[in-house]
């Protein structure tokens, strides 16, 4: 794993503004994290996709899961990808247009998914899938039946060729443009949960308090 001052390979080497940039692996997971979403972006049978999915960490990897027929699963085993996540922290409004800006942290990864085999092991990986989207509710689930697990594929990437870039704080404009009379500032932005909508049908009528782990 690289240092946080030295890009893994030459492909994940931050060019523009790389004082933003930082290469070490806990940074990176934590991101990795945080976020509910990536967008994974292949080459296939003379196109190139980018396909938003879920996707979870366990140690050094990054984790997806779909049906077993899905074609896309079988592409990415099969080449190389990049893989990207971002989070928006909030909007830098500047005294001009030019200096606007957002804080954001994002992570670029390179490499292949390689398949998790073994039913232990997919199920282990689903397991803590749950764990990001609700800690706590799998022991509550009707347990995954093995049809299931036969019919959903999991795969998993190396974090190990990654890159996070990062920008905070607040606006940066001229000099001469510091007196110039209109509100300038950070406005914050966050995932944040709404109220709960039950389900109809839903036996246990009131939601259980689940703290929202993205973001």
């Amino acid at each position: 794993m690289a240092t946080p001052n030295a890009a893994p390979s030459e492909r994940t080497r931050v060019r523009r503004l790389p004082e933003r940039a930082t290469y070490d692996a806990e940074a990176i997971a934590a991101v990795v994290d945080a976020a509910p979403l990536a967008h994974i972006g292949f080459a296939h049978e003379g196109s190139v996709h980018v396909i938003p999915t879920a996707v979870w960490r366990e140690g050094g990897h990054l984790y997806i899961h779909g049906a077993k027929a899905s074609r896309l699963l079988k592409a990415l085993v099969a080449s190389e990808c990049c893989v990207t996540l971002s989070l928006l922290d909030g909007l830098v409004m500047a005294r001009s247009a030019f200096h606007h800006s957002m804080n954001y942290r994002s992570v670029v990864v390179y490499g292949r998914f390689e398949t998790v085999d073994g039913t232990a092991a997919k199920f282990r990986s689903l397991q803590a899938f749950m764990e990001k989207l609700s800690p706590g509710r799998w022991n509550a689930l009707r347990p995954v039946s093995d049809k299931e697990l036969n019919a959903t594929t999991v795969l998993r990437l190396s974090l190990a060729e990654a890159s996070l870039k990062a920008r905070s704080g607040g606006p940066k404009d001229d000099d001469e443009d510091m007196a110039w009379p209109v509100w300038a500032g950070v406005l914050p932005l966050s995932l944040q949960a709404g109220a709960p909508q039950t389900d109809p049908q839903s036996v246990v009528r009131e939601a259980p308090s689940v703290p929202l782990r993205w973001g």
